[in-house]
């Protein structure tokens, strides 16, 4: 199972684990003896650190032994850690999307908005993780190193995966009917793949108390409430147990 690398998820044989954390920055991953233990862990959101060590050696390449856990993943792991998430009220709906920022392991902006009187889930999740990559690119740029959490499996299974099978078809998918939220999923990925030798995104489960994803789901609501079309960052100073007591997606 892999929490961070090209790709997230179970895979089956260490061939296809390895192509995802071969050289990646801060992959993490580990085996499991079963489907169902791989696939609890995954849903718990919240990954031991393991060091990706890559080797030439068939011994290596055959074994699915994961290496030694080193620590507890932590927002310290990285100078910035951005959570992205969106929210509908219904679903389709009013839509709207939020980002929670970290910076050397202290919470240091919120931002809302991209509100749409008629969007859906998945669009304002794709629309929070399309901000979030432009503010990554920026922290990379600056020489930072930057990991995005989001709790939308199906956004990042868009920019990161299925995007690369969708360009190769025109766009196309597989069977008949249209990509739903092409335009940004384009743009999504495009900046993805731009910077993906330096960024890491992960999966995050959703309302399991995390801080940054709770304060991303708040700032989403907030957007809908606000209606604001714009992403607007959240005036200083944040007063945390103010922005958690409002209402949640």
């Amino acid at each position: 199972m892999v929490w961070v690398g090209r790709e997230t998820g179970i895979f089956t044989t260490w061939d296809d684990a390895k192509r995802q954390v071969d050289k990646f920055p801060k992959a993490k991953y580990k085996s499991f003896k079963t489907k169902t233990e791989a696939e609890t862990a995954f849903s718990g959101g919240s990954p031991r650190t393991y060091a990706a060590k890559a080797s030439n050696s068939s011994s290596s390449s055959k074994s699915n032994k994961a290496p030694t856990a080193r620590t507890s993943a932590s927002n310290a792991d990285y100078d910035v850690v951005i959570y992205t998430d969106g929210g509908c009220e219904p679903n389709p709906g009013k839509a709207g999307s939020g980002v929670a920022v970290y910076k050397d392991n202290a919470l240091s902006e919120l931002w809302y908005g991209l509100y749409n009187s008629y969007g859906t889930n998945n669009s304002a999740e794709l629309n929070a993780l399309h901000q979030a990559l432009l503010l990554a690119k920026e922290h990379l740029t600056a020489g930072k190193t930057v990991h995005i959490r989001s709790d939308s499996q199906y956004s990042i299974n868009c920019i990161t995966t299925w995007a690369y099978g969708w360009k190769t078809k025109g766009w196309k998918r597989k069977t008949a009917g249209d990509i739903k939220n092409l335009d940004i999923i384009q743009a999504s990925h495009a900046l993805y793949d731009e910077l993906k030798d330096k960024l890491i995104i992960s999966h995050v489960s959703a309302h399991i108390g995390i801080e940054g994803n709770e304060l991303a789901d708040r700032m989403s609501i907030y957007a809908i409430d606000k209606k604001d079309a714009e992403f607007c960052r959240y005036p200083d100073p944040i007063e945390l147990t103010g922005i958690l007591s409002l209402r949640t997606g």
